[in-house]
This record gives structure tokens, sequence and C-alpha cells, in this order.
């Protein structure tokens, strides 16, 4: 008899999707987004039947800065008017060993969407002690080229450097639970 991966319900109060790239040729620049909603199925002893689904609402990219936010938003950065959704669908999921999983998946930035593999570790789960619900924690890194996204917008800085890196390194810290 197969046994069925549990859904679990991705926690947006308790996960982070942060990223960072260089800026100014000399710096990093680091945010991340403050909303987060999806799904995955898995069964721990079964790694590669897992899957995850998860978007992230463009707008709530998290700067303090109206200027910025408002430049985010454009067809040349972020997109998030004519493309308010970040969405990522898992295609295949690899056990490097038991808590360390290769995620294959479809990354959609700025309506385009190309394959990435989330490096991820699988943290453990344990009964919550006030929601009585099962948790279970993950964390994932890629990096990505943002100009494959058609995020391709810089400027020249006067030491002959770039305003902005093209190399995009994403972090993900998930808390899924299982609503049953």
């Amino acid at each position: 008899m197969a046994i069925t991966p549990s859904t679990w319900t991705i926690d947006p109060v308790h996960s982070s999707v942060e990223f960072a790239l260089d800026y100014m040729g000399f710096s990093t620049y680091r945010t991340g987004f403050r909303a987060l909603e999806g799904a995955l199925e898995f069964d721990p002893a079964r790694p590669a039947s897992a899957s995850v689904a998860a978007s992230i609402p463009v707008a709530s990219v998290d700067v303090t800065n109206e200027r910025l936010m408002s430049r985010l938003m454009d067809p040349d950065l972020l997109g998030g008017k004519e493309h308010p959704t970040i969405t990522f669908k898992s295609t295949r999921v690899e056990a490097v060993d038991p808590a360390h999983w290769k995620v294959t998946g479809d990354l959609t930035i700025h309506g385009a969407a190309r394959p990435v593999v989330l490096d991820a570790r699988y943290l453990g789960q344990a009964r919550h002690p006030f929601s009585g619900k099962m948790a279970a924690a993950f964390r994932a890194e890629t990096a990505i080229d943002r100009r494959d996204f058609g995020v391709t917008w810089n400027a020249a800085m006067d030491s002959g450097g770039a305003y902005l890196g093209e190399r995009v390194q994403i972090s993900l810290t998930i808390m899924a639970v299982r609503p049953d």
C-alpha cells in the first residue's frame, strides 16, 4: 500500500523570503518579502515524493522608502504592476541525504518562468505547544541571474562597475503546519 504524503500549509508569520545582491560594486543590498503563501506535500521518510507550490505578492517587498517601492514596481525592475506575483512550483525533489534535498522547480518572476534548484534542508518537526498542530521547518537557498527574469535595469558607476549586481542570492526559512 502506497503512503500518501501529508499536506502542510506554509505559515507566513514564521517563514521568510530574503534576497541579496551586490550594490554599487562594493556593498550588498539585502531585503525580503513580508508575505508568502503556499503548500507542501511531504513525508520526511520519502523526500522524492514531496512537492511544493508557493506565491509571493511582489508588493510585499520590504522597503521603507516610498520612492524605491514605486520604482521597484516598474517594468524594468520587479514589474509588480504587470506581474503582481512571484511563484515557485516544484517539479522534482531529490534526497542528497535524509535532511538535505535538492528541490527543482519553476520560478516565475516578472512573468518569466525559469528552472531553479533549491538547496534545501529539512530541519525537523514537532507539535506546536499552542495550536497542538504538527509544524515542520526547512531552510533553502538558490541563486539566480535577475536578467533571466526580465529584471534588467542597471546604471554604470563612475568607478566603472555596475550599480546593481546581476546575481541574486535567495534564502528561505519555511515553517509549515499540518492542518489536521
